[in-house]
């Protein structure tokens, strides 16, 4: 199977018209065998699948934003893992983030998280399709750009290591 790969937001990503005005933005892949989960059931899989050390540096985060107003987001593997994704409506909330188009608005910033699923690359192994998953970051105020100094960098550690339990 292949490695997780940093790459560009994909076309067709509800995500594509935000990036212009942007803060911050990326995307991974990985190619995975088609067993025909929904995009839903991709990102469920996958922050269900959250490596411990993630979700302790998110209780620390936690912790160390409080004081500035900042809300407790929890941890990423905090989603009902016996709810059907299909079963999800805008409003809801899966793990950290609220299910506005089946993104996460905050005074400070707005995190909008898409997973994509993507035909596989020519040459790719058949049954198998490319999850991408983009996040796109606006900041709002001094607060929102302070906190992004400390979670972009990490952001680039986590996001491949969520994306590859993808994979199992």
């Amino acid at each position: 199977m292949a490695q997780v790969i940093l790459s560009p937001v994909p076309a067709g990503s509800a995500l594509q018209d935000r990036l212009k005005t942007a803060h911050f933005h990326d995307s991974y892949q990985l190619q995975l065998p088609d067993d025909g989960s929904s995009p839903m059931a991709l990102y469920l899989r996958c922050v269900g699948r959250t490596p411990g050390w993630i979700d302790f540096l998110m209780r620390l985060r936690n912790r160390v934003v409080a004081p500035f107003g900042i809300k407790d987001l929890g941890t990423l593997s905090g989603v009902d893992a016996q709810r059907q994704p299909s079963s999800y409506r805008v409003g809801d909330r899966a793990g950290i983030f609220r299910v506005h188009a089946l993104s996460d608005s905050d005074r400070h910033l707005d995190v909008q998280v898409s997973l994509m699923r993507l035909p596989s690359p020519e040459g790719a192994p058949s049954g198998t399709f490319t999850a991408a998953m983009s996040t796109v970051v606006h900041v709002h105020n001094a607060l929102g750009r302070i906190y992004m100094l400390g979670v972009a960098p990490a952001h680039r550690v986590i996001a491949p290591a969520v994306v590859a339990k993808l994979a199992g």
